[in-house]
């Protein structure tokens, strides 16, 4: 396998920590990705990350209720369910 990571950075208008967990579990894996890992943190007065960990690498999540949005990034190794995610993504979704 030749060392090479895709990357993809976007702003999605959604903050609500439970939907966008939901959300990402079910398009990471119709994308094909190997979930391995998940973690979370819940910040006060408000904020959320999260992180998924891939077989394929990682997918990152920060949200900022303050400003309605959040922002994610992929990083794979795998093009394939690279550009598949990013399919998924609905086009209103990114910013």
């Amino acid at each position: 396998m030749k060392a090479r990571i895709w990357n993809h950075r976007s702003w999605i208008g959604e903050t609500d920590a439970h939907r966008l967990r939901e959300r990402f579990d079910v398009l990471l894996r119709q994308a094909g990705f190997g979930l391995v890992g998940f973690s979370e943190a819940h910040f006060e007065p408000h904020g959320y990350t999260a992180v998924w960990l891939l077989a394929e690498s990682h997918f990152a999540l920060h949200t900022f209720p303050e400003e309605g949005r959040s922002y994610c990034e992929l990083s794979s190794c795998n093009r394939q369910k690279f550009v598949a995610l990013i399919e998924l993504l609905e086009p209103h979704e990114i910013t």
